[in-house]
């Protein structure tokens, strides 16, 4: 049986059966249904829409609602705040300074320094910079490092209590005042300069030859008799009943080695410079000058 025949297969037939008592009770559950899904799909959304809020509000979370936005850029300061050829003019008047100051402590430094071979060759264009504005009276190393050993020795003609003469032989004076220091917490000042500044009062004065420039030459002469005389008297170099009525002084010098990793040859032999004979008056070969 076809369409056209009505038979109840029929799409009016299937719309009649569909339009049945039944119908209306189906189609309001249906409905029913719906709503509820509809009320269901609110409600959790609403939920959803609740959290995202409480989540929003939460402190230390960034709102996702709220675009975040970069923070202004500081205003520039200073030379960076120039312009560009106002930038460059500025690095070159602080190459100049830094230049110009380099230069002055160069000067300055070599002004104060020892004799070089620099100060030898631009002696005159270091002091043409340094007077009469920058004049330094001040010396920042010691002019001459003492770079030698200088030992003071001195012997004597000594009268016997027999009437009789001898010569001794050399006393080390340096010798005996370095064995006074050594291992001595609190050295004299007579032990560790007396003789030394004697000896360097005795050559500031005196020529190659010995000879004394001036009244100062003839004190120190004087000077560094009179230690020696009583050195000799304290060591006893007259002997008992004896006297000293001569002496004579000399320095042995004697270069500083180079050290084991310098290639500098340097002789140590030593050199000797030998004063004539003084003559000891009485009061002086009895320890009469204190």
């Amino acid at each position: 049986m076809n369409t056209h025949d009505g038979g109840a297969d029929a799409p009016e037939a299937r719309e009649a059966a569909l339009s049945g008592p039944s119908a209306p009770s189906e189609r309001s559950e249906r409905s029913e249904r719906g709503e509820r899904s509809e009320r269901g799909g609110r409600g959790e959304q609403t939920e959803r829409s609740g959290d995202v809020d409480a989540v929003a509000g939460t402190p230390g979370v960034p709102e996702a609602s709220q675009p975040s936005h970069p923070a202004p850029a500081e205003p520039r300061t200073g030379v960076a705040a120039l312009s560009l050829p106002y930038r460059i003019g500025a690095a070159v008047a602080l190459a100049v300074v830094a230049a110009a100051v380099c230069v002055h402590l160069g000067m300055v430094f070599l002004h104060i320094a020892p004799s070089n071979t620099v100060t030898k060759a631009h002696g005159k264009a270091i002091d043409e910079w340094i007077y009469p504005e920058f004049e330094q009276n001040w010396k920042l190393f010691a002019p001459n490092p003492l770079q030698q050993n200088v030992a003071v020795q001195v012997r004597a003609q000594v009268r016997t209590a027999d009437g009789g003469s001898r010569e001794t032989g050399w006393y080390d004076l340096s010798a005996q005042d370095g064995r006074a220091i050594d291992g001595n917490l609190l050295p004299s000042h007579t032990q560790q300069n007396e003789l030394r500044r004697a000896w360097d009062f005795f050559t500031a004065t005196h020529d190659d030859d010995n000879r004394a420039a001036g009244v100062r030459g003839t004190l120190s002469e004087s000077y560094l008799r009179r230690i020696v005389v009583l050195r000799l008297e304290r060591g006893g170099a007259a002997g008992a009943g004896g006297a000293v009525e001569r002496v004579q002084v000399r320095s042995r010098t004697t270069n500083v080695a180079a050290p084991s990793w310098g290639r500098e040859k340097i002789s140590t032999d030593p050199a000797y410079r030998v004063l004539p004979w003084w003559s000891v008056s009485d009061d002086e070969a009895h320890g009469g000058v204190q």
